[in-house]
């Protein structure tokens, strides 16, 4: 038979191995609700709603390529160069009255007068002289920008016949509407300063956009719901009342 003091260290034992077994499995369950926890984050995150409906990131729309990282500052670098450089461009037409064919002509005589410099004092310096690119465009390049241009032409042809047609009223009253709120725009602000102005917001916006993307999600979901409503109340009130729209909407 076990003595006294033998039953009692079994005893301590057993105890010992039930907390420990009871710290591992709540430790286990914690980790788990904790890891459940973070994919359903995840996943409401990922099924979150984006503006116009996107479903692709940001840089995945706007091509994936160079461009999209210019637009989107990848490069803090090159991109601020960039947006200098067109700022210092509006600068000197806008600001200081420089035109575009005597900044043309200067450019092309600065340019010019450093490669020949350099050309004729390579040997004197013990440098290489400078290598030009061989910018020829071949005919399969120029075949591909005309079937662009042709292509893009006939379908602003083909809009503006539809418009005119008189078969989509409410085509046509957008239509009018967005011009005559570019001509308004246009009235406020010269041709190279509105350029400046779209490039502009084109090429800090998207940024802008990617860094506080949830925010301007909701903003946007928003603001899109109400001008649904306004629509529809728009709708009831006066273009149902339109004989050519009502009879399309019953067709």
């Amino acid at each position: 038979m076990m003595s006294e003091g033998e039953e009692h260290g079994s005893l301590l034992e057993k105890i010992n191995d039930k907390i420990h077994e009871f710290k591992k499995g709540s430790s286990s369950s914690s980790s788990s609700d904790s890891d459940d926890d973070k994919k359903h984050h995840h996943k409401s995150k990922s099924k979150k709603k984006r503006l116009f409906g996107r479903t692709n990131p940001l840089h995945h729309v706007l091509g994936g390529g160079k461009a999209a990282d210019l637009v989107l500052w990848r490069d803090k670098q090159t991109s601020g160069s960039i947006l200098a450089g067109v700022t210092v461009i509006w600068l000197l037409f806008e600001g200081i009255g420089y035109h575009l064919l005597t900044f043309f002509c200067h450019s092309l005589m600065v340019f010019l007068t450093v490669c020949f410099v350099w050309a004729n004092a390579a040997s004197f310096i013990n440098r290489g002289p400078p290598k030009f690119p061989d910018a020829i465009l071949s005919e399969v390049q120029c075949l591909k920008i005309a079937h662009i241009l042709r292509k893009e032409i006939n379908e602003a042809f083909l809009t503006l016949r539809h418009v005119a047609s008189g078969k989509d009223l409410k085509t046509y009253l957008m239509t009018v509407a967005g011009l005559w709120f570019v001509s308004i725009i246009g009235s406020c602000f010269s041709f190279l300063t509105l350029s400046y102005t779209i490039f502009l917001m084109a090429y800090t916006l998207p940024m802008l956009y990617e860094k506080y993307e949830d925010e301007v999600d909701v903003v946007g979901e928003k603001a899109l719901i109400e001008l649904k409503k306004q629509y529809a109340v728009l709708d009831h009130k006066l273009l149902s009342k339109i004989p050519m729209l009502a009879e399309k909407k019953q067709h």
